[in-house]
C-alpha cells in the first residue's frame, strides 16, 4: 500500500500549489490588460466559479490614487466593475468632496470575484488572490494607495490591528519590486453605511490623502 500522507497534506497542497501559479502569473504580466486576462484564465480560486463577472477595476489606470477595497458584492458582480452599489456611491461622494472622482482615480479590489452571498473570503481565497493585487498595485504604480477596510489594509500593509486603530496613520505598502507607497488605510464605505457617526473619521483620513497628493506635487 502507498504511504498514508499527512491529514492536512491534502488540504494544503492544492491551495499552496495554486497561490505559486497566482504569483507565478502576476510576474510574468508586463502590463494591467496582461494582468485582466491571466486573471480572466485563472482557475485556481474557487470562488471563480460561483461569481457571475471578473471584477478587475474601474478608474484610470495612470491616476495618482489607487483605492483598494475587499471583494466585490452583487451589485459589482453583475456590473464586473467595483464599488457601484450604495457603498460605491459614498465612495464617490467622499472622493468628490477632495476634488477627485472615477478619472482621476483607480479602484480595485483584494478578492476580484464575489464569494457566495458576500460572505467574508477565507485566508486561502486571500492568499491565492494576493499576488494579482500585489502586481495590480506595483503596475498603476500610484503616488498614494488607499486601503478600505480592514481585509484590504492586513492584506497589503502587512500587519494584523484592526482598521480603527489602523485608520489615519500613514503606513507603506512595499512592492516586490521594492517601491514604497504611501498607503492610508481608512474605513470601508459599507462599514460607514452601518455606522454613520464616524464618517467623520474617514473623512480626516480622505483629508489627510489629499494634503499628501498636494504635498507630492
Amino acid at each position: 500500500a502507498p504511504p498514508a500522507r499527512p491529514p492536512s497534506a491534502s488540504a494544503t497542497v492544492p491551495d499552496e500549489a495554486q497561490a505559486a501559479l497566482a504569483r507565478q502569473l502576476a510576474a510574468t504580466a508586463t502590463s494591467l490588460d496582461e494582468l485582466r486576462q491571466h486573471m480572466a484564465a485563472f482557475e485556481g480560486c474557487n470562488l471563480k466559479f460561483t461569481a457571475k463577472n471578473l471584477v478587475f477595476a474601474d478608474g484610470n489606470p495612470k491616476a495618482a490614487v489607487m483605492l483598494v477595497g475587499e471583494a466585490p458584492g452583487r451589485d459589482e458582480d453583475i456590473e464586473g466593475l467595483p464599488f457601484v452599489g450604495r457603498s460605491g456611491q459614498l465612495l464617490d461622494r467622499m472622493l468628490a468632496a477632495i476634488g477627485l472622482d472615477r478619472t482621476s482615480v483607480y479602484i480595485a479590489n483584494v478578492i476580484p470575484w464575489r464569494p457566495p452571498g458576500n460572505r467574508t473570503p477565507t485566508p486561502h481565497e486571500t492568499e491565492i488572490c494576493r499576488p494579482f493585487i500585489e502586481r495590480q498595485i506595483e503596475l498603476v504604480n500610484p503616488k498614494v494607495l488607499v486601503n478600505l477596510g480592514g481585509p484590504s489594509a492586513k492584506t497589503l500593509l502587512n500587519t494584523t490591528e484592526g482598521i480603527l486603530r489602523l485608520r489615519g496613520n500613514w503606513r507603506v505598502h512595499m512592492t516586490a519590486s521594492g517601491t514604497a507607497i504611501p498607503a492610508m488605510p481608512t474605513l470601508h464605505p459599507a462599514y460607514l453605511l452601518r455606522t454613520p457617526a464616524h464618517k467623520k473619521l474617514a473623512w480626516r483620513d480622505f483629508l489627510e490623502v489629499k494634503a499628501k497628493l498636494r504635498a507630492l506635487g
